[in-house]
Formats: C-alpha cells, sequence, structure tokens
C-alpha cells in the first residue's frame, strides 16, 4: 500500500505541473524550456543531414518545398519566425518529420504513396502540427516525469525487502509503458492530424484527400502493429477520425479558396 501511495503521489505531482494548454486545449506537462527543444531539434536535423542521402531533384524539391511554404505561411506567427528549413532525403520509408526549431524533413518514398499535393500537405501539416503542439518537449516531460515515479518506486522496493523485487519492478515498467506512455504518444498523433487538417485547410489544399492518403497508406501496409502497442492510431481509427473531422474544416477550405488561396505545387 504504501508503494501505491508513493507512485500514486508521483502521478499527481506530474499532474499539478500540466498547467500549460495545447493548440486544441489539452492540458500538457512541459518541464523543458522550449528554446532547449529547439536546439536539440536543431542539433538533430544537422546529424541526420550528415549521415543521410539528401535528394538534389530540383523538381522533386521544389514541390516539396511549395506545399511545406504554404503550409508555414498559414501557421501563428510565431512559427512562420521560425528559420525552416526544409530538406528531402533520398530513402525508401514512407515518412515524413517536422523538428522544433523549423526543420521539416521529407522521404522520397513518401511521394510514391502521397499521390498530390493535397496528400502531401495532409503529412507536413500533421508534422507542423507536432511542433506546434511542443509534443517533443511534452515527451521529454512525460519521459522524464516517468523515470521519476519508477525511481521512487525501486527505493520502496528496496526498502521492503521484498524478494519479487524485479518482478514487480518489471511489471511496473511494462504497466506505465502500455497504459501510459503509448497511449500518450497515440494521443499526440491524434492531436497533430487534427492540426495538420485545420492547416492544410487554411491553406487551400483539399481536407478531403486526408483520408485518400491514409487509405493507401493502409494498402502499402502500414499500420501491421497491434493498435494497443503502437504509438500510432492504427490507419482505420485514423480514417474514421479524420472523416468526423471533415465537417469542421470545410468552411476553411472553401474560404481559403474564396481568398484566392488555390495550391497549384507541380508535382
Amino acid at each position: 500500500m504504501k508503494l501505491l501511495h508513493l507512485v500514486a503521489t508521483g502521478l499527481v505531482a506530474c499532474t499539478l505541473l500540466s498547467c500549460a494548454k495545447s493548440p486544441t486545449g489539452r492540458s500538457q506537462l512541459l518541464m523543458f524550456d522550449q528554446k532547449q527543444v529547439d536546439s536539440m531539434g536543431l542539433q538533430s536535423f544537422s546529424d541526420l543531414k550528415t549521415k543521410s542521402k539528401i535528394n538534389k531533384d530540383k523538381k522533386i524539391n521544389q514541390y516539396v518545398q511549395c506545399v511545406a511554404n504554404q503550409i508555414i505561411k498559414v501557421t501563428p506567427a510565431k512559427y512562420q519566425l521560425n528559420p525552416w528549413e526544409i530538406v528531402v532525403f533520398e530513402d525508401d520509408q514512407v515518412n515524413a518529420f517536422a523538428l522544433p526549431g523549423g526543420k521539416i524533413g521529407v522521404y522520397t518514398g513518401l511521394l510514391l504513396v502521397a499521390d498530390n499535393q493535397h496528400q502531401l500537405a495532409a503529412v507536413i501539416g500533421h508534422e507542423v502540427g507536432h511542433v506546434m503542439a511542443e509534443h517533443a518537449n511534452e515527451r521529454l516531460s512525460s519521459s522524464t516525469a516517468m523515470e521519476g515515479i519508477m525511481n521512487v518506486a525501486d527505493v520502496a522496493l528496496t526498502a521492503m525487502n521484498t524478494r519479487y523485487k524485479t518482478e514487480i519492478s518489471g511489471a511496473l515498467g511494462l504497466g506505465a509503458q502500455l497504459g501510459v506512455m503509448l497511449p500518450y504518444s497515440r494521443a499526440h498523433e491524434s492531436e497533430a492530424d487534427t492540426i495538420g487538417l485545420d492547416l492544410m485547410a487554411r491553406a487551400g489544399f483539399n481536407p478531403d484527400e486526408s483520408v485518400k492518403l491514409w487509405q493507401n497508406m493502409e494498402k502499402n501496409g502500414s499500420g501491421g502493429t497491434p493498435q494497443l502497442l503502437s504509438t500510432h492510431p492504427s490507419p482505420e481509427n485514423r480514417i474514421k477520425a479524420l472523416q468526423g473531422q471533415l465537417p469542421k474544416v470545410a468552411g476553411l477550405y472553401q474560404y481559403a479558396k474564396q481568398q484566392g488561396k488555390t495550391v497549384n505545387c507541380a508535382k
């Protein structure tokens, strides 16, 4: 009981620190200075560029930069001030990312699955959504907090001199991973989808194509890991969630078109 009390106390302490709000209004635990996190992002991107092959095809780079720049233009002012850098990496993986500090990476494998500018905008909008919601800071913070709680539990088990210390510690670790860390990551992915859908609609990209993108992803074999053990929602659940949000952004897309935001990024 003392062990449970200590763990519960740690969780309550973490909750009390959750004073920040994400762009969707969700409470967040942010323990790090965002400038620190931005610096980590810049360093990670620099390292990646030295270790990975960069695509030099002018047409491909212009296409990706065109889509990304349209998304960046509709982000809040403080993000538009970032010195954004957009790099296409020569790699078959179907993926893209955005890092704190204003760095975007797109893998050429994604361009084979994202059929058009709208579908690519859905991915880039999603990744920029992670940056806007400060998910990197939040994941670092949650990992740090969870490590602290596990350390408290370890001390308590040692003090209790229980013969099952190793087994109990392992069970607590698994419980933390499945019960807290993975669902937390899935919450980030779903939130980034919501933010990305809003961004692409405001930028003049057709939000309906976000659903088609994930249908393509599903055909491509994405989502083989059971959702319980995955940091990402399954494609099926993702598609359902996006379909439910489409009516909310339809007006934004129509307004963007009325304002002349008709995007034509040639693939």
